[in-house]
């Protein structure tokens, strides 16, 4: 994610962007609902929702929520109209399960999943917990509350403002309060990110992004369920959940728009192409990946085309190595911290970046990528690294380290 030149750019956040969905178009069979008229009035009102988000029909959505939550419709009515124009190709709404709670309550946990059109690969999902009301005149169940399951991070872009749409050649960028010239210029950058992270990534993706661009930092934040002081400084952030299923997550690249805005156009660049190869290798990482690989590799990918010496895109390390302080090992998980010190985090990904680098240099580009792969497929983190670097490499963690330090000190000494 990062270059700490003077920027430090976004990785990928932990955890899916899987937030506040209040909308729930399609229903799908409850993995292990309980059997029953009330879970069954419970999914004909999520079908009926389906079809009105899908339609757009604000009346028909209404009509599912209960007449006495005032707060909850009011919010539903801006909401449906501030996602009109994105292109959604499906909306579905899983049931997991409904617990009765008298006569006419009842409580559904959920997930809701939904993708845009010609983008989504897999759907974004978020797990909800729906309060819910019969009216026994009707005899229809009725949403009265709408809450994000435990654990589940922020919002959705729609829930902090009307959505701008601007689609790109290879991408399309959803914004907030931004100016749509703003985010024309940002699908621009991102229509060139995507062919260069194809040419450094040959293996098969999506070859497409989506990129949100919300009002504020704050409500960047509020995207990741984090609070804005873990952002302040970072211009763009990848979510996705990683794993080798053989298909690409929905991913969505989070624009900070005050840290974006300060990058000059190649420093915006890199942000966005570093974004965007996480997005190209998500299917192949995995638990198992070291965040110095995976930002280290999203780094050379966004710098492996330029004309830029090494001093330049690792300028930290290269003071470290002037003043013969010299990291003994590669950076840690630890180090990526974006509440640490911003130095400690420059020469995180910048250590990731040479070792990278390294690998591409001393044994090739393909054997970089095998080596990607390989500790991606690995069934854990421990020793995931060590055999691959036997196996791909021919080389021992020890050994790598010692040609690591050597790197350093002749292309940044």
């Amino acid at each position: 994610m990062s270059d700490g030149r003077g920027r430090r750019a976004g990785r990928r956040a932990a955890g899916a962007l899987l937030a506040g969905l209040l909308l729930a178009p399609g229903c799908a069979a409850p993995d292990d609902a309980a059997p029953g008229s009330t879970t069954r009035g419970v999914r004909a009102t999520l079908d009926r929702r389906a079809a009105a988000v899908l339609a757009h029909d604000t009346d028909a959505y209404l009509a599912t929520t209960d007449p006495r939550a005032t707060g909850l419709r009011t919010a539903q009515r801006r909401e449906l109209g501030n996602l009109a124009d994105i292109p959604l190709s499906s909306w579905t709404y899983r049931l997991h399960d409904v617990t009765a709670r008298g006569a006419d309550r009842a409580t559904a946990d959920v997930e809701l999943r939904y993708r845009i059109k010609g983008y989504d690969a897999a759907p974004v999902t978020a797990d909800r917990v729906l309060d819910l009301r019969r009216d026994r005149a009707d005899g229809r169940w009725y949403v009265a509350g709408d809450r994000a399951a435990d654990g589940e991070d922020g919002r959705q872009l729609w829930q902090q403002g009307d959505v701008r749409v601007v689609p790109g050649k290879h991408s399309l960028v959803l914004g907030v309060g931004r100016t749509e010239q703003e985010l024309r210029r940002i699908a621009r950058t991102a229509d060139r990110a995507v062919p260069a992270v194809s040419r450094a990534w040959p293996e098969r993706w999506a070859g497409r992004v989506v990129v949100l661009v919300p009002r504020t930092v704050e409500d960047m934040a509020g995207l990741l369920g984090s609070t804005a002081a873990d952002y302040r400084g970072i211009a763009a952030v990848t979510t996705g959940r990683t794993g080798g299923t053989g298909r690409n997550p929905a991913d969505r690249v989070i624009v900070n728009p005050q840290a974006y805005g300060t990058l000059g156009a190649f420093g915006q660049q890199v942000v966005l192409t570093h974004e965007t190869t996480h997005v190209a290798t998500r299917a192949r990482t995995s638990s198992a990946t070291p965040t110095w690989l995976s930002e280290g590799f999203a780094d050379w990918a966004a710098y492996r085309a330029e004309d830029r010496a090494a001093a330049r895109i690792a300028p930290e390390l290269a003071d470290a190595v002037l003043r013969g302080d010299l990291p003994a090992a590669l950076p840690t998980d630890e180090d990526f911290g974006f509440a640490g010190d911003p130095a400690r985090l420059a020469r995180a990904y910048e250590g990731g970046w040479a070792a990278c680098e390294l690998i591409a240099d001393h044994w090739g580009e393909k054997k970089l990528l095998a080596f990607y792969r390989a500790v991606g497929g690995h069934s854990g983190r421990d020793g995931a690294v060590e055999q691959a670097m036997h196996e791909v490499l021919d080389t021992t963690p020890q050994d790598f380290i010692v040609l690591w330090r050597e790197y350093l000190r002749s292309a940044l000494g």
